[in-house]
């Protein structure tokens, strides 16, 4: 691998780490050590606190997870530990475009402002359609409650073209 083709991958993979340390120091910040491991703890939420979210797969399967408010559809895959395959490959930190996203047209005309580098991403993402948006930078309102989003046939993943390449 060329000397300027692996200075990106570097910075990619500083930021996952960064993003994932992040994650963990504010889940440590908001939980107590006898939470994780007290059977009785009391739930976090309620059923009023929660947004139900319908995923439509790549093979039109429909997988249902629920997250809080707050929470980007991200979060809401990978807590529910929803099988997509590649998706949110950079953990939300703006590098890739797994974790696009088709969106039915009354909840995309709700959506917050696009920015310049969702844009950007988007750009490189297979499928592209005009509700399309990342799911790591849509954070559920209550308002979004049951909505169904589709996820693209094709998914952009650089994981992927390298392992094409591999010799069995």
């Amino acid at each position: 691998m060329a000397a300027s083709s692996a200075v990106p991958l570097l910075l990619r993979a500083a930021a996952a780490s960064c993003h994932r340390l992040l994650s963990a120091s504010r889940v440590a910040a908001n939980r107590s050590p006898s939470r994780f491991f007290h059977a009785s703890a009391p739930a976090r939420l309620s059923s009023e606190d929660k947004v139900t979210v319908h995923f439509i797969t790549r093979d039109g399967d429909k997988l249902t997870a629920q997250g809080k408010v707050g929470d980007s559809l991200l979060d809401v895959v990978v807590d529910n530990n929803l099988d997509i395959d590649g998706f949110g490959a950079c953990e939300g930190t703006l590098a890739c475009s797994t974790c696009h996203l088709i969106f039915e047209d009354h909840i995309f005309e709700k959506l917050d402002a696009i920015t310049d580098e969702e844009l950007d991403m988007l750009d490189l993402a297979y499928g592209l359609t005009e509700t399309s948006r990342l799911g790591c930078q849509i954070c559920l309102q209550k308002s979004m409650n049951n909505m169904v989003v589709r996820v693209p046939e094709t998914v952009a993943d650089v994981r992927q073209s390298i392992d094409i390449g591999k010799n069995p």
